[in-house]
């Protein structure tokens, strides 16, 4: 599952890109680039992928992520078939040279490097700091360029400065990908996504993946760090919890849509996934008790 390298629009070293993405759904492929990138989901939910992390988004996802890390955010089939209020977007790429070359002071030197260093696995930013973070960021396409950088640079602070986040890649990731993994991946990935609410065999992916299925079992594996029955069931999962969040379905309807023709191995997944039971996650979201 290689990603491709893509032109992130930024033309020289010390500058700021920032865009506004408002769309029906997300259409990008797994890619790379040489910039630093900041994500904000202001309205949309789906999966992402980052290095070997795999894991839903929903709005208010805050992900901030190093140059060279292959990731992609993609919806479930329900955008695709026009039965959402589509998405919305902030993205920020900024060049690691653009920062470190704004600085005098060693303190701030370290810990702009620690920042850099640690968004080489992608951070997901929670609390406190990912609630202002969102504050400082609204709206921000339309600010006077002056205001934009103030902004920028509050962000950056923040960012360096905050114990709000986790790692999404595992520890010691470094990209591998091929051209032609990359193509393979997405195809595995996007057919996964159109098919999941129903069974998916072995022999079925691996033609899709154009290899025998031993072979394709070794390579979903080394690449994703989950086999290809973990990932699909993340995948179904991510997609119950929005059908738990969002409906009044019966937990046996939801498995059902989902993919899953067992009720009892949907409990066990999705308690294994989201360590609750969909009852209770159906009630702590009811009760506010997850934060989004």
């Amino acid at each position: 599952m290689r990603a491709r390298l893509v032109n992130t629009g930024l033309q020289y070293a010390n500058g700021i890109r920032i865009k506004t993405v408002t769309q029906f759904f997300l259409d990008t492929t797994f890619h790379f680039h040489d910039a630093c990138e900041l994500v904000l989901i202001e309205q949309g939910h789906g999966k992402r992928v980052v290095g070997d992390h795999t894991g839903a988004f929903e709005h208010g996802d805050l992900v901030v992520m190093g140059p060279g890390l292959p990731h992609v955010w993609q919806h479930d089939g329900t955008y695709y078939q026009k039965k959402t209020d589509g998405v919305k977007a902030i993205v920020i790429y900024f060049a690691p040279a653009f920062l470190l070359g704004m600085l005098n002071d060693t303190q701030t030197i370290s810990l702009i490097n620690s920042l850099l260093l640690n968004a080489a696995r992608g951070l997901e930013i929670t609390g406190a700091t990912k609630m202002t973070i969102r504050s400082l960021l609204t709206g921000i396409d339309t600010f006077p360029e002056l205001k934009k950088m103030a902004a920028f640079l509050e962000v950056m602070e923040l960012l360096a400065t905050t114990s709000d986040y986790q790692h999404l890649a595992s520890e010691g990731y470094r990209n591998a990908y091929t051209k032609k993994d990359n193509v393979r991946f997405n195809e595995v990935h996007q057919y996964m996504l159109a098919n999941f609410h129903r069974e998916i065999t072995l022999e079925e992916i691996s033609t899709v993946a154009r290899m025998a299925p031993t072979a394709f079992c070794r390579y979903f594996k080394l690449h994703t760090k989950r086999s290809f029955i973990q990932f699909l069931n993340e995948l179904r999962i991510s997609r119950a919890c929005r059908l738990l969040e969002n409906s009044h379905c019966s937990t046996a309807d939801i498995a059902y849509k989902c993919g899953f023709n067992n009720l009892t191995y949907f409990n066990k997944c999705f308690k294994q996934i989201q360590h609750v039971t969909p009852s209770e996650y159906r009630k702590q979201m009811t009760s506010g008790k997850i934060a989004v």
